[in-house]
């Protein structure tokens, strides 16, 4: 398992319930429980792959986009290693933002009408275009925090110029999309496919920005839940066929197959389903919310999809509902404050819910400390939404950190 966050940590959780021997690297505290932590880089691809041989795994699980979008899956498949997740050209689907509107198109998969700008007054013609609200997004990778939705020509101009002129994203902002204002429920849809059958998850739905009622800046998101009411298997199905199955076979004819974990963000407008963005990876938080809800053997699904004979049908879940909600650390999602101590997570977990490390470490005295934005993510079961929510919450509420940061909103009023 490569990565070091919430969702690595969900699967190194459901992959060890079934059985299997799991390295993580580089790992956090909470993954130590369930695997074998080897204190190695993302970006250190020859360690990786190192690790891999050295080990003789089955299977090796990338998590986080930036080693994909990096090419480490490539490095790793020269190496003989079998990989969940697509190689370096194909993981531009999500590390290029302009890449993913032209499959789109090409594909003919609905989404927002956009404009590609790298000046500031190009982009302020596309807002003039396409009238407001309008969505500013950083072409490249930005921890999901590279998007602003502008109400007005004067927030649209400062996104502009903080991604382009001020480079507040670095390179990811050189280049921008401008999209037209989209209305209606988000939803997230996740598919696996071997680069020919594809496997559904659930859908599910996650909650972007820091504030309770969706507002203030965004996050890499504060919450999620399965499944989503309005979104039904037949619903699901056709979304995949849609949208997941003709991108994946656009991909195979550009010679650019498409293996791995492919996400789907989108908007339920008036107009029908559009996509807002993929990911080439596991979401988080929504995998914190979907793996709890998986039957069967987690890994082998895994490694069908990365060897190929991947069974054609979506992945078998319970019919139980899951919510997660994430705990974040002080001042996130600007600058995070770090090293506050964590207490109660055994008190959440002794009432049988599950709590995922993500921005944790220890201090010298060997206290989990935060670390990073997003510290933890609660998640509890139950026989519909609400009672999934109240066990979250319940949980959530036993865990203590200064400054901590908790939406309480997280699928409230949910009647599935």
């Amino acid at each position: 398992m490569v990565g070091s966050g919430g969702r690595e940590h969900a699967l190194v959780r459901a992959l060890a319930a079934t059985g299997w021997t799991v390295f993580a690297a580089p790992g956090n505290p909470g993954m130590a429980a369930d695997a074998d932590v080897r204190d190695i880089a993302m970006s250190d691809h020859a360690a990786l792959v190192a690790l891999a041989t050295d080990e003789a795994v089955d299977l090796v699980v990338i998590g986080p986009e930036a080693p994909l979008v990096a090419g480490l899956a490539d490095d790793l498949r020269a190496a003989g290693a079998a990989v969940l997740g697509p190689s370096g050209a194909a993981a531009r689907l999500e590390g290029s933002k302009a890449f993913a509107k032209e499959v789109m198109l090409a594909a003919g998969v609905p989404t927002g009408r956009s404009r590609t700008v790298s000046t500031v007054d190009g982009g302020m013609a596309a807002v003039a275009d396409f009238g407001l609200p309008v969505a500013v997004k950083a072409d490249g990778l930005a921890a999901g925090k590279g998007v602003v939705i502008a109400q007005s020509e004067d927030e649209a101009r400062v996104a502009l110029v903080s991604m382009i002129d001020d480079a507040a994203f670095g390179a990811a902002g050189s280049t921008v999309v401008v999209e037209e204002g989209l209305t209606g429920p988000e939803v997230s849809l996740l598919a696996i496919s071997d680069g020919t059958a594809v496997a559904r998850f659930p859908a599910a739905r996650d909650y972007k920005p820091i504030g309770e009622g969706n507002t203030g800046p965004n996050t890499g998101g504060m919450g999620s839940v399965s499944p989503v009411p309005g979104i039904p298997d037949p619903l699901a199905d056709q979304l995949v066929d849609e949208v997941h199955r003709p991108v994946i076979a656009e991909m195979a004819r550009r010679g650019i197959p498409f293996s791995g974990v492919l996400y789907a963000g989108l908007m339920m407008t008036p107009g029908g389903p559009k996509v807002l963005e993929f990911n080439v990876r596991f979401g988080d938080p929504e995998t914190q919310a979907l793996l709890p809800r998986v039957a069967g053997d987690l890994g082998d699904i895994l490694l069908a999809a990365a060897r190929g004979g991947l069974a054609d049908q979506p992945v078998p879940v319970t019919p139980q509902a899951s919510v997660a909600v994430v705990l974040a650390a002080a001042n996130y999602p600007g600058d995070p404050r770090t090293g506050d101590a964590i207490t109660g997570i055994d008190d959440a977990l002794a009432t049988g819910a599950e709590v995922f490390q993500a921005g944790t470490t220890r201090d010298g005295t060997g206290t989990l400390v935060t670390g990073g934005g997003r510290v933890l993510a609660v998640q509890a079961l139950g026989d519909d939404v609400a009672q999934a929510r109240e066990r979250a919450y319940a949980a959530a509420d036993l865990i203590h950190f200064d400054g901590e940061q908790m939406r309480r909103d997280i699928a409230a009023g949910m009647d599935a």
